[in-house]
């Protein structure tokens, strides 16, 4: 073992265009709103960065409740991308964002190739966002999965998005697909310049007394430790067909299962359904992922 300390080890990760992350454990989008509460519990400027929640051209009042269901190893959504508009964000909460460290990216869904670029738009140059994640993959809204199941669709979107803005474009992709190496290959020569895979898996929990699903909307996004072994397939598929970074998510709960990420090719992870039953855990993800670097340095 060296005499290096902890702090002396390289944690950055570069997302391209200028959006470097000071060390690679974020929080997933969705599962931290959009910062402010979860502020209120950790010191949320140590983790690497904030996805914030899915964030519309006008805001969204989301679906009919219960919203949520859980699972065996996990839970199901189907919040419907409920969320204040992109002026809101714009204007209330991006000087919010520029109070803090950690860098803030701002996940970003539509029903149209105009609505994304017209978010992204109204982003370009704002300070206190980072960069923006494309949400091609929400199974819980009406062609929400539309870009996120065909490459050609996914790569005329990111390229109109690639036109729009000069800041770092993260593509979030879809478990819910045939090759998600294909779209990752299309939305990476399409100009995004990281991906971030993956999003939920949709799933069904029936209600047995009414013989009906639990979720009025019927299926929701299926996520938590279940599927971390399938995530990781995911992941370890588009880091063979790309060269730009790969951010992995699905079902992380402590250091180990984020460092199995990264041996499997991410270059940074996104704690998600894992904040919901403790909340420091990114924190306790970082911490463990950086003392078993400094053991193996």
């Amino acid at each position: 073992m060296s005499g290096r300390s902890i702090a002396s080890i390289d944690r950055t990760v570069d997302l391209g265009r200028g959006l470097v992350l000071p060390n690679p454990v974020g929080l997933a989008s969705g599962t931290a709103g959009y910062g402010f509460e979860l502020a209120q519990l950790i010191d949320i400027n140590r983790v690497g960065a904030l996805y914030t929640k899915g964030t519309t051209r006008l805001p969204r009042s989301g679906n009919a409740p219960p919203r949520v269901a859980e699972t065996p190893g996990g839970m199901l959504n189907s919040i419907g991308l409920q969320n204040p508009g992109i002026e809101w964000v714009r204007e209330h909460y991006a000087p919010r964002f520029a109070a803090w460290v950690v860098p803030v990216i701002v996940n970003i869904a539509g029903e149209n190739a105009d609505d994304y670029v017209h978010c992204v738009r109204r982003l370009e140059g704002v300070e206190g966002v980072g960069g923006v994640e494309l949400n091609i993959s929400c199974p819980n809204i009406a062609h929400g999965m539309d870009f996120g199941r065909d490459a050609s669709a996914a790569a005329r979107l990111v390229s109109a998005v690639r036109a729009a803005t000069a800041g770092s474009v993260m593509v979030k992709l879809s478990p819910n697909v045939t090759d998600i190496a294909a779209i990752a290959r299309a939305v990476e020569n399409a100009g995004a310049d990281s991906i971030s895979a993956v999003n939920t898996f949709v799933g069904m929990k029936i209600h047995r007394a009414s013989r009906r699903p639990v979720l009025p909307q019927g299926s929701g996004g299926l996520s938590g430790p279940a599927i971390h072994p399938l995530a990781l397939a995911a992941v370890a598929d588009v880091r063979a067909a790309v060269r730009i970074p790969v951010v992995g998510v699905g079902g992380i709960t402590d250091a180990d299962s984020a460092l199995d990420f990264l041996i499997a090719g991410a270059d940074a992870v996104q704690v998600g359904t894992a904040n919901f039953v403790e909340s420091a855990t990114a924190l306790h993800v970082l911490d463990g992922l950086m003392a078993q670097a400094w053991r193996r340095s």
